[in-house]
């Protein structure tokens, strides 16, 4: 039997977010963008951490910062916002009833943060043994930093990414971050595919199970070839700029104008470089004529490269390059990303209507999934604190005006006013 799907391959299941910040609602988002429903839990009136993370913020019609962040918009479309209070024992039995008809859940609290709420896996998949329970945390449910909290920059430092990134120390450099908050969305990425493939597990088990990621086991995972260069060579690698550590010339060059991107990836095109470049000397000096070799001798061969790249324009090498096959191209600042033909042709921007903001609407980032089938979709702009509580307890729970009336008096619940 073929099922239809016309809002995503994760059409009809049900997400219930505990999470907030970056890590588990990069991961819920993706999921909604795939169709399921997403129901995100948020603390009344403070909601998640990231809405006051501004400026900027959306401007409302007078002009006016609204409480969403462009921070809290980046990760949160495709939900439904309950505003719900957890520490409560109400609000932990609406928990309780939502995570039986949901069929994955979501959260990135301490080790140990919901069981004092009857809220872990342990007691959750006894109401529900199908759920698929993602615990993602900093460091871990086990191992000595367990019970840490774990934070971007702390995982980039810790998980070697910041060893390896920035200038070498000769030239002036100092460890340096990535620019976004990468450890947090590899950490969600993860724990979108260990969810995914959980799912098609409970397709043959009937059961779920508990998924424990943590951020800096992620950040470790990432580090690739670096990490395992360390672990064949024993060697510890440095920071080299823009450099790539095992092919040469493989960097920013400095053109007459600006900075410019040669991505020389192999011999034959180091070759054809060199010769459309008139320094056919470098491509016959046996120092620089094989990638080994280039690597080797990376100190005196990229001053060389420098010298010829200056003598024209950035886009002038680019021009010349691209259309002879030498890989190579612009350094974009993000205004330039978003302005650039490719990335509305692959819909990389994106416009959903937003009752908060003047222009009625908020612009996203696209999701990179193309479905020739079951395409990814926006249904929803991130949502507003508690917009959808009284929805998701009535459609879901089948909760009345008058219980959802009571539990908004008593602070359970929060809900949010045009």
């Amino acid at each position: 039997m073929t099922r239809e799907f016309t809002n995503g391959p994760l059409t009809g299941l049900r997400v219930l977010d505990l999470s907030r910040i970056l890590a588990g609602p990069t991961c819920t988002q993706l999921l909604g963008d795939m169709g399921a429903d997403i129901i995100k839990i948020e603390r009344p009136v403070q909601g998640d951490d990231t809405r006051g993370w501004g400026p900027p913020f959306v401007q409302d019609r007078e002009g006016r910062d609204t409480r969403e962040s462009a921070y809290y918009l980046s990760a949160n479309r495709n939900k439904s916002s309950l505003a719900l209070d957890i520490t409560s024992t109400e609000g932990q039995g609406i928990v309780r009833e939502l995570a039986e008809k949901c069929d994955i859940l979501v959260e990135n609290f301490k080790v140990g943060g919901l069981a004092k709420y009857g809220l872990d896996y342990d007691t959750l998949k006894t109401v529900n043994p199908s759920l698929i329970y993602c615990s993602i945390t900093g460091f871990g449910q086990t191992g000595p930093y367990a019970d840490q909290a774990g934070y971007d920059f702390l995982i980039q430092g810790m998980g070697g990414i910041m060893s390896i990134t920035g200038e070498p120390a000769e030239r002036g450099g100092a460890p340096t971050k990535v620019g976004v908050g990468i450890a947090d969305v590899m950490c969600g990425m993860y724990a979108s595919s260990a969810i995914l493939a959980a799912l098609h597990a409970r397709q043959h088990t009937g059961r779920g199970q508990h998924i424990d990621i943590a951020l800096l086991d992620s950040q470790i995972a990432w580090l690739v070839n670096q990490g395992v260069a360390h672990l064949v060579s024993e060697q510890t690698p440095q920071p080299l700029g823009n450099g790539h550590p095992t092919i040469v010339p493989y960097e920013t060059f400095p053109a007459s104008d600006q900075h410019f991107i040669l991505a020389v990836g192999n011999d034959n095109q180091f070759r054809k470089f060199c010769s459309l470049a008139g320094c056919e000397e470098l491509a016959d000096n046996p120092d620089y004529a094989t990638n080994a070799n280039r690597v080797r001798n990376r100190d005196a061969l990229v001053p060389l490269v420098a010298e010829v790249t200056g003598t024209r324009t950035a886009q002038e090498w680019i021009d010349l390059l691209s259309a002879n096959a030498v890989p190579c191209g612009p350094v974009n600042d993000i205004a330039q990303v978003f302005a650039d033909p490719n990335t509305t042709e692959r819909g990389m921007k994106i416009t959903l209507a937003h009752a908060a903001s003047a222009q009625g609407s908020v612009d996203l980032i696209g999701n990179p999934i193309n479905y020739s089938d079951t395409a990814v979709t926006y249904r929803k702009a991130p949502p507003e604190l508690g917009e959808h509580s009284a929805e998701v307890l009535r459609t879901v729970l089948n909760k009345s005006d008058d219980e959802i009336a009571e539990l908004a008096e008593k602070g359970t619940i929060g809900l949010h006013h045009d």
